[in-house]
């Protein structure tokens, strides 16, 4: 793999729409970009089998729906130096030691279906978008829409969906896609977000999106 670091338009004319979650009227995507953030060891780990194994199986389902129509997957995965230089400040305080360069923790699972020609993203804060390299590969790649899945909702998934609002992109969470190992702030940021910040999609949708061009 090669690692390298809104809703504004909904009213454009003469556009196809998608009717999502039967409340948003979602534009079709005929270019989207599928943004899998913080899929890594460390993080999964946490996780019970069930639930874990459930959502790398659906992020694996998007992943070859995007793969089959041609559209690019990024992925995004979070990692520190070892003297925590670069880490958040609780960490450096408190000596957390998570997701560390050079170590399997910070790598994406391995069950996951990353494959040789997609970006991977490298990020130290909980946006994929805060200094890394995404901006600049959005504007190469020009998506009609970006899709976010991974971990963990109420915190990278949500700040990345507020940022990708500030810069204007559509922005669609896949809701079979993402979780957080606190559900009370996943149901939380799930209900912030829906039809403000991002469109909420379950992976039928956005087949049925992907299918209507």
């Amino acid at each position: 793999m090669r690692i390298i670091a809104s809703f504004r338009q909904l009213t454009r004319l003469n556009s196809p729409r998608f009717k999502s979650a039967g409340v948003l009227t979602f534009l079709t995507m005929r270019r989207p970009v599928l943004i899998v953030i913080d899929m890594v060891n460390d993080f999964l780990e946490k996780w019970l089998p069930a639930p874990k194994q459930q959502l790398v199986r659906s992020i694996n389902d998007l992943v070859g729906l995007m793969r089959q129509h041609g559209h690019p997957i990024i992925w995004v995965r979070q990692e520190f130096e070892s003297d925590l230089s670069d880490a958040f400040p609780e960490m450096r305080t408190k000596g957390i030691r998570i997701t560390i360069k050079g170590t399997s923790g910070c790598q994406i699972a391995a069950d996951l279906a990353v494959a040789s020609s997609d970006p991977v993203l490298i990020k130290k804060r909980y946006s994929a978008f805060y200094q890394t390299e995404l901006d600049q590969l959005l504007r190469r790649l020009r998506p009609d829409a970006i899709i976010l899945a991974g971990i963990n909702t109420h915190a990278c998934i949500r700040v990345t969906a507020i940022d990708a609002y500030q810069r204007d992109w559509e922005t669609i969470v896949a809701a079979d896609c993402v979780g957080s190992y606190d559900r009370e702030h996943h149901d939380i940021s799930m209900k912030y977000m829906k039809d403000k910040i991002a469109a909420i999609m379950s992976n039928q949708e956005i087949l049925t999106a992907l299918e209507a061009n």
